[in-house]
């Protein structure tokens, strides 16, 4: 791609990020990623070749992934049809077993496979290595989709500390064999806030929190916990984002620093919010 850049201005750019490379180098970050940006080929590119650079400047990333869209279409590849209750995929024991598949085999390695290509050195997992994420029913009613138990860190952690970058996706075992499917956003909070990290970053298909939610100008760039619950009851936060909030507020409550919740779908997003004064999307803090 042809940039009208002089080598001053890049210099200049790569100044710029200094501070912010300090601040985030050794740290970790946990990045959920999903929905149209990993639909999108060249989108998809731009995420892992922003994980890759993270990565190269030393920051501990790790990539927590969904794939509902490739789920459903193998779903309808096979003559089965995808039902959803307030947004969760009811999962009968056939359909865990291609959400399985698909997350854990198809969607994990492609990503792992891009992010080598992009010069970065990643490990596939599902949560069920390690024992990573463990889970029970969370309603009879959804069949096989998981309420978390508990987060076991110690294989992220080895592989944070050889140097890797871990892309999990997000199926869940138990005790007694059964294997779940885990909404992406709250396993991202829960890994994020086992972990510790300094940031989790959400890529969705909007810009972020929205005072009105057909104008993108109303961006709200920072937010606290409390005033958060008020747009609740406002109706501000409302639908879809509602429960990309609660898991804001989760991983806040587990420990994480920040977290933001951005648009997916911008180029480049996560070295914006990273490495430049300006941020992308919604920040959400404690106070």
């Amino acid at each position: 791609m042809e940039t009208n850049f002089s080598n001053a201005e890049r210099a200049e750019v790569l100044t710029a990020a200094l501070p912010y490379i300090k601040k985030y180098s050794g740290k970790i970050v946990v990045i959920k990623y999903g929905g149209n940006a990993m639909i999108n080929e060249q989108l998809k590119q731009q995420v892992m070749e922003d994980i890759a650079l993270l990565w190269l400047i030393g920051v501990k990333v790790v990539l927590v992934h969904g794939g509902g869209p490739e789920i459903s279409e193998t779903m309808s590849k096979l003559g089965k049809k995808a039902e959803f209750v307030n947004g969760l995929r009811v999962t009968d024991r056939e359909t865990v077993d291609i959400v399985q598949m698909v997350l854990a085999g198809k969607v994990n390695k492609t990503l792992v496979n891009l992010i080598q290509m992009k010069g970065g050195n990643a490990v596939g997992l599902s949560g069920i290595d390690g024992g990573i994420i463990q889970a029970e029913i969370k309603d009879p009613a959804l069949g096989y989709v998981g309420k978390i138990t508990k987060i076991r860190t110690q294989p992220i952690e080895d592989l944070l500390e050889k140097h890797y970058i871990p892309v999990i996706s997000t199926v869940a075992g138990d005790r007694q064999g059964n294997v779940y499917n885990i909404n992406g956003d709250t396993a991202a909070a829960f890994i994020a806030g086992a972990l510790g990290a300094e940031r989790l970053i959400m890529m969705t298909d909007i810009a972020g929190i929205l005072m009105d939610k057909d104008d993108p100008a109303t961006l709200i760039p920072h937010i606290t916990v409390e005033e958060a619950k008020k747009l609740y009851d406002s109706g501000v936060i409302s639908g879809g984002m509602i429960p990309k909030v609660d898991c804001c507020i989760e991983a806040l409550e587990h420990g994480v620093n920040n977290v933001v919740i951005m648009d997916g779908r911008v180029p480049h997003s996560i070295l914006m919010e990273l490495l430049t004064d300006e941020g992308a999307g919604t920040m959400v803090m404690k106070g």
